[in-house]
């Protein structure tokens, strides 16, 4: 699954990767959490298009989005069947915007349990491509909003030391593919989110300050070789936890 991310390069930088012709200018951030707002690209009219979109992704035929669980994740293995996602991988696919993740990888059962965050990032530093899906939400009231989920699946060998899940993540060449939902089917785009070759990506342990939501800092991306002040104290996380639709045994990290 993926819970959080990070966001660190200059935005023209991912102009210059994506090809996008918006010029924004967003700031980095550093521990990306479920219900913000986040930037993607997607497709439109052939074109590629910068957008700021809720992470948690909303279908449009839910009526109330209190009732609905935070869909922050959505299994490859699901997409062609669930009702939450078949529309959106169909007509609405997009990319996330980011450089790296974090994991937690847990030791131990019950409350003696320890979970150890991890940061992981492409071995060349280039922008980490996270497939996505996106849905336009209309309200009865006219309020409108776009909403996105993250595409997982197994974990390659590297991830495998950490968690079972992880973010499908697109090589260059793929990208075009999977925000072009006018020629590529959606059999065809599932295809592309498999395991990502394990020499692509880097895992390094970070301090357990990213496990508290408010904290985004630059050095929450500095691998912890040598314990810095407050490394000891995990900071309590926030009250609320975000459930996921990834299904699997840790649905609420944090």
């Amino acid at each position: 699954m993926c819970g959080r991310f990070f966001i660190a390069q200059a935005p023209e930088i991912f102009r210059a990767f994506y090809g996008y012709p918006e010029v924004p200018n967003f700031p980095p951030r550093y521990n990306v959490a479920p219900t913000q707002p986040v930037p993607v690209v997607l497709s439109e009219g052939g074109r590629r298009q910068f957008r700021l979109v809720r992470w948690g992704l909303w279908p449009s035929w839910v009526k109330d989005p209190k009732d609905f669980p935070l869909v922050i994740n959505a299994r490859v293995e699901t997409l062609r069947e669930k009702p939450t996602f078949r529309g959106a991988l169909r007509h609405r696919r997009c990319v996330f915007l980011a450089d790296g993740f974090y994991e937690w990888r847990r030791e131990g059962r019950g409350k003696t349990a320890t979970k150890t965050p991890f940061m992981i990032r492409r071995a060349d530093r280039a922008p980490m491509a996270l497939a996505g899906l996106w849905e336009n939400w209309l309200g009865a009231d006219g309020s409108e909003v776009d909403t996105a989920a993250i595409v997982t699946t197994d974990a390659n060998g590297v991830m495998a030391a950490v968690h079972d899940r992880m973010p499908a993540i697109l090589s260059p060449d793929q990208i075009e593919s999977w925000l072009d939902t006018r020629s590529v089917e959606p059999d065809a785009a599932t295809g592309l989110c498999r395991p990502c070759p394990e020499d692509w990506l880097t895992l390094d342990p970070v301090s357990p300050r990213v496990n508290n939501a408010r904290v985004d800092e630059p050095d929450l991306i500095e691998p912890l070789d040598t314990p810095r002040r407050g490394d000891a104290e995990v900071d309590r996380p926030p009250a609320e936890q975000p459930r996921s639709s990834d299904e699997d045994a840790q649905g609420a990290l944090f």
